[in-house]
């Protein structure tokens, strides 16, 4: 068994698509449904609001909320209002967001280090039913508490880069970390978080989002993620994972294909040796063996990403339930 797990909703999920995948994510017993928060997607307040109203036991996770597109007060007011309807089921990730996103948008992501701990600092504060009176560089708070009074809501934030990571370690409840990484990516990225962590004489909560798919037929079950997962890896950002999990990808030349909907290429660039090293996905002992890859490097939940609906999801735990 792949032991404690969330399940990720992107944001392009129909509304039925949505219930189909909470109910099965639910029934299983997956903690967390996590609520991408990418712009021009489906608005993850709505979504976490339906989800839980239509689930009984299951939680949500606004992912990731960015304070450069939503102030730190009104991101603290959403999650604190659903725990006041759905207590103890919430937890607020925050997170700088997807920079191709945000550029799209016309936002600028400046001091992102500064800005996501004045983020943290303002949501515990409003969290913890205080009279806040917050003031940092780029947010400044006074005189207001929230309507709810105090709420018990883990903050996660979402991070890659080093320094991130360890302020993910010394001051959330926990830290996510990003799709499409490589288990060697991410016992690097937990190393970060330990060292704030040791910092700060604390722990917090691990885990990582994984694309998954299952298939009798190897590349059939990584078709289809393959285009999703060469997005995601065509960003310089990501040229640390790939070269820590020792793949070989032209990040240029997928960049170019995608801008041009060169699809045969993409194909041609995104091979299955990268779906094996990026992804938990192919048969189903390889996707088993997959999911053990990324629970032995630390993490304490993996947050299944890319089931297309319910019956995708439930084929993925069926399977991953006869590796325990």
């Amino acid at each position: 068994m792949i032991g404690a797990f969330g399940v990720s909703l992107e944001g392009r999920e129909t509304p039925g698509a949505m219930r189909d995948i909470a109910a099965a994510a639910d029934a299983a017993g997956a903690s967390t449904l996590w609520i991408a928060s990418h712009l021009f997607q489906r608005e993850p307040i709505a979504v976490a609001t339906a989800a839980l109203a239509a689930t009984r036991r299951i939680g949500a996770a606004l992912m990731a909320m960015s304070p450069y597109t939503v102030h730190p007060v009104y991101a603290a007011m959403a999650a604190a209002t659903l725990d006041e309807y759905f207590p103890g089921r919430v937890q607020l990730c925050l997170g700088v967001g997807a920079p191709r996103d945000l550029e799209a948008a016309g936002v600028e992501a400046k001091e992102p280090l500064r800005t996501l701990r004045e983020a943290i600092g303002v949501a515990r504060a409003l969290f913890a039913g205080e009279t806040i009176d917050f003031a940092g560089e780029r947010f400044r708070v006074k005189g207001r508490r929230l309507a709810t009074g105090a709420r018990r809501i883990p903050i996660v934030l979402a991070a890659s880069g080093p320094h991130m990571l360890e302020l993910a370690g010394a001051a959330a409840d926990g830290v996510l970390i990003s799709a499409a990484t490589s288990p060697a990516f991410i016992r690097w990225c937990l190393e970060a978080v330990r060292r704030g962590e040791a910092a700060a004489g604390r722990s917090v909560r691990k885990m990582a989002l994984v694309y998954s798919s299952v298939d009798a037929e190897e590349k059939t079950a990584h078709d289809r993620l393959r285009h999703t997962l060469g997005f995601i890896l065509r960003g310089p950002h990501h040229a640390r994972n790939l070269e820590l999990a020792g793949t070989t990808l032209d990040q240029q030349r997928l960049a170019a294909a995608f801008a041009r909907e060169d699809w045969p290429e993409v194909d041609r660039l995104v091979t299955d040796e990268v779906m094996r090293c990026h992804a938990a996905s192919g048969t189903p002992d390889q996707l088993r063996a997959a999911f053990q890859r990324y629970r032995s490097v630390g993490l304490d939940e993996i947050v299944i990403a890319g089931a297309a609906g319910g019956d995708a999801l439930r084929q993925i735990l069926s399977v991953a339930a006869l590796g325990g």
